[in-house]
């Protein structure tokens, strides 16, 4: 059997983390926790069951995963953000594929709550990731904030395990809002890196192309008042990364 680090990267996540290091007691060999500096009861919860605890500045959610990566001493990580949890029917693949890691990595479903709705729809559901791998085989890239892990040798050496993980996304309307604004500043900033241009008719089309995608192609109205809400967002933070990214060029 391997040994499994989970390894989670924080910041002010008191009302989520102990939900999700409760949820990987059974199937990790050690825990690894990278905080930004939580201003809240974070460490104590986390020192509180036994985790590995380290601390950096934040610089980006990329750079941050992969240098928790650097701190777990196992081969094999299973990664998770603190707003996760593992479901049964998970915690049950990830024992049985520690038994028989044939892949260098394996995918699994994401089920997100969205103010106490579970989301089917909106496009948001299975919402695919590869979570659970062997480190040497890859690293975390993508564009931030849209981090993803990425191995040398593609999915073809990849497989997909049952059940889901949890996601508590937001609490409120208020909370999405909140991270719409994080988000798009993030986003904004990478793009404007990259040499990405935010010309009128992308702030125009591709926020009703986002809504029409979210709430009528991914059939968003079967999640009901949830199911508007996220896609109307939805929109909005595409339409205001774009605006935040034009504002940089001025």
């Amino acid at each position: 059997m391997i040994k499994l680090s989970v390894v989670i990267i924080t910041f002010n996540e008191e009302k989520n983390i102990e939900r999700c290091l409760l949820s990987v007691k059974s199937i990790a060999d050690e825990i690894v926790v990278l905080d930004s500096f939580s201003k809240d009861k974070t460490q104590e919860i986390c020192l509180k069951h036994g985790v590995k605890f380290f601390q950096h500045a934040f610089d980006g959610h990329i750079e941050q995963k992969n240098r928790a990566i650097s701190y777990s001493t196992n081969q094999h990580v299973l990664s998770l953000d603190a707003d996760e949890a593992l479901d049964e029917t998970l915690i049950k693949s990830i024992l049985a594929v520690k038994n028989n890691f044939e892949k260098q990595g394996y995918y699994m479903n994401r089920l997100t709550n969205y103010c106490g709705h579970w989301v089917k729809h909106c496009g948001w559901y299975p919402d695919t990731k590869l979570r659970l791998w062997d480190k040497t085989k890859g690293s975390w890239g993508g564009i931030n904030p849209h981090d993803k892990f990425e191995l040398a040798a593609g999915d073809k050496e990849s497989g997909v395990l049952k059940g889901d993980i949890l996601h508590y996304s937001y609490y409120t309307i208020n909370d999405h809002y909140k991270q719409v604004e994080y988000f798009t500043n993030i986003s904004a900033k990478a793009y404007f890196e990259k040499g990405k241009k935010a010309p009128v008719y992308k702030l125009i089309l591709n926020p009703i192309a986002k809504f029409i995608h979210h709430y009528f192609l991914a059939l968003g109205f079967l999640d009901g008042k949830a199911g508007y809400s996220i896609s109307k967002i939805s929109a909005y933070a595409t339409y205001l990364k774009y605006k935040k990214l034009k504002a940089l060029y001025a």
